[in-house]
């Protein structure tokens, strides 16, 4: 039984990423209210009552904002490295003894045949971390929420068959917009956010002939556009010589719209 995922939501207002194979349901990440996780759930045609487990990649709201109430209604394990539960416990409310698992950093676990690696990221969090997904030959990356994209990072990605990837925002839109300086800062610092030009760098050192899909994800409404991320990266990458559209092919997240399910 292959892999198949899908982005259930991605961006600054909350996130969540599903992947399955056969009885095996992961949600990762639970950032959005547990009525519109639910609702991204039955877009691709998944009962939240057949869900196994959820991982937690950080503390941040808009990545447990409904974790607590997923976890209660469906009796669902919570798995998440000790830092980050000390920093999230409290905004989850009441969990049984037996919801509460550690996930180490730079640790692999096996659920249900899949086998999930956890790596660190420089993100402004407690103990920050992604996930690679691994079956039958299948490797599946999840890499957002971080500030630059470190050489032990990419040795861990390379080669995956599938990658959701950060590009979250235009550098020139972030810098002419809105926001107080203080908050730029953050996000254009190094344990802030990844921009598009930055994306497609990163993809050009880890995409291989077994790549075939890139999700743009996290995209920042105020400082990003869908057409601009794609565009931005497309162009890095055809610069440095990779086929997008008929080989690879890019797609969007949304922070509404589930992606359709796709078997790796």
């Amino acid at each position: 039984m292959t892999m198949q995922f899908s982005v259930l939501a991605s961006g600054s207002t909350g996130n969540a990423f599903y992947i399955e194979s056969g009885e095996e349901k992961i949600l990762v990440d639970a950032g959005l209210s547990g009525k519109k996780i639910e609702g991204l759930l039955q877009q691709v045609n998944i009962d939240p009552k057949t869900l196994s487990r959820i991982l937690v990649t950080h503390e941040h709201s808009d990545h447990i904002k409904g974790l607590g109430i997923m976890a209660r209604r469906y009796n669902l394990p919570i798995y998440a490295n000790e830092k980050t539960w000390k920093a999230m416990e409290g905004q989850l409310g009441k969990l049984s003894l037996d919801q509460k698992f550690y996930f180490n950093m730079e640790q692999t676990q096996n659920f249900g045949g899949i086998d999930v690696e956890s790596f660190a990221v420089s993100h402004d969090a407690a103990d920050p971390m992604f996930y690679i997904f691994r079956k039958d030959g299948k490797k599946v990356s999840l890499v957002t929420d971080l500030g630059y994209v470190s050489e032990r990072i990419k040795k861990s990605v390379e080669g995956s068959d599938a990658f959701v990837f950060e590009s979250n925002h235009d550098v020139s839109m972030l810098r002419m917009g809105r926001y107080p300086w203080n908050v730029k800062r953050r996000i254009l610092g190094d344990s802030g956010h990844v921009s598009n030009e930055d994306c497609g760098l990163a993809l050009t050192d880890v995409m291989d002939d077994r790549t075939k899909r890139v999700y743009l994800a996290h995209l920042s409404l105020d400082n990003n556009m869908k057409d601009l991320a794609k565009m931005s990266v497309k162009n890095v990458l055809e610069e440095r010589g990779f086929e997008i559209g008929s080989r690879i092919q890019l797609h969007d997240t949304d922070p509404v719209t589930a992606t359709p399910l796709y078997k790796v």
